[in-house]
């Protein structure tokens, strides 16, 4: 277990600049405005532990791939006044993580202060973990706060290599619920029927995880294009859909280690083309999907089938919407494995949605606060469960 902010007493944090590494990479319109305020809400309790204990922000994050240098589509500068309406401080904003305006910015912060950074991607050692910049990163700050689970897997220097030069360096409220949660899955004594439903595209994203809870799961749903391959592979037509070539192999080890737990949808919504017109939306048997037809949804059948797996189970992991949610024709999959998502919370189940679009699915749906929890991290998410650790957590604190 780590140590994180809720272990430290009040002489290490009055006073003292916390060096608190977020994860505000949100997406931005053509102005510039903020579209999704989900990752910036989700660390408002850690900012507000830390200064509630006297402590003074100082926080570092990346906003999209800048590749190394300044760019203004990039810039972080427009979550500040979002920031400071959310925490109620003075929120003030740096343009280059790495300046003496930085640096003296960071010393003479003050109580009711907020101090947010420049892309930390802007420089061209964030992400080569470059040990001079992991050391001015350091200099920032009096101790370390990683609450960026969504970059924990990016062993970067304002993850990983900034812990080389300042302690203590511990896990933020976010982190620490987010270990708590998927951890929780990991466990050999978790409740049963424990059900996990995998969608997306592609098998080769999940193959960790898919290897690790083939033999851990009672039931593995799958759907959304993940489904196409894994019914190619079992020797059925799937006309215009789209299937991973690469991984007919993959998936035909899988159907057979896997046997009844590996469980594939019966019948499918199919249309010519993603924006057919609703009259050429069409349902069909799983294992006969026309030559001029694609598959993008599951349907009513396995819906059904899906929601009654999910219902009863005591345990729940979704990742990966169903089918192509973003289109209305397609989306009733998706929000019905939300819908059984919360049926089952409510029957006490505890109930984890991965990151990436099951996690936008379920906020759009607006039942993100009805399941036991929505993870911030996609990737990471994905590679903390398979592995079970993280280069980000690893570097932080054991608890005493």
């Amino acid at each position: 277990m780590k140590r994180s902010i809720s272990d430290l007493g009040p002489e290490q944090l009055s006073g003292r600049r916390a060096l608190v590494r977020v994860d505000y990479n949100v997406p931005l319109d053509e102005s510039g405005t903020v579209q999704d305020d989900t990752r910036v809400r989700a660390t408002i309790p850690t900012l507000e532990a830390l200064r509630a204990g006297g402590a003074r922000p100082v926080l570092l994050s990346h906003l999209g791939r800048p590749k190394g240098k300044p760019d203004p589509r990039f810039s972080l500068r427009p979550v500040a006044p979002l920031l400071a309406k959310l925490t109620g401080a003075e929120v003030l904003f740096v343009d280059a993580a790495d300046s003496d305006a930085a640096a003296d910015a960071s010393r003479s912060l003050t109580d009711e202060q907020i101090l947010l950074l420049e892309n930390t991607r802007f420089l061209p050692g964030e992400t080569g973990n470059d040990p001079d910049l992991a050391r001015w990163f350091a200099a920032l700050g009096d101790l370390f706060v990683n609450d960026a689970f969504g970059s924990t897997h990016r062993a970067h220097a304002s993850v990983v290599g900034v812990t080389e030069f300042l302690r203590p360096a511990v896990a933020g409220l976010l982190v620490r619920r987010e270990l708590e949660a998927l951890g929780a899955l990991r466990a050999d004594d978790l409740p049963r029927p424990f059900v996990i439903a995998f969608g997306g595209a592609k098998i080769a994203d999940k193959i960790q995880l898919l290897d690790f809870f083939l033999e851990r799961a009672d039931s593995l749903l799958i759907g959304g294009a993940m489904a196409n391959t894994f019914l190619r592979a079992a020797g059925h037509p799937t006309g215009r859909s789209l299937v991973e070539e690469d991984a007919l192999d993959l998936a035909r080890s899988l159907l057979e280690r896997g046997g009844d737990r590996l469980v594939l949808p019966t019948d499918l919504v199919v249309a010519p083309a993603p924006d057919a017109a609703e009259d050429r939306v069409t349902v069909v048997d799983a294992t006969g999907i026309p030559d001029d037809q694609a598959a993008f949804d599951i349907g009513p059948a396995t819906i059904a089938d899906y929601g009654s797996r999910i219902e009863t189970a005591r345990t729940f992991f979704w990742n990966g919407p169903m089918g192509m949610f973003e289109q209305p024709a397609f989306a009733a999959g998706t929000f019905e494995v939300a819908r059984a998502a919360v049926r089952a919370t409510e029957s006490g189940a505890f109930t984890v949605v991965g990151g990436g679009d099951s996690a936008s699915a379920i906020h759009q749906a607006g039942l993100a606060r009805a399941v036991s929890h929505v993870s911030t991290g996609g990737g990471a998410a994905m590679e903390f469960l398979a592995r079970g650790s993280l280069p980000g957590i690893e570097a932080l604190d054991e608890a005493g």
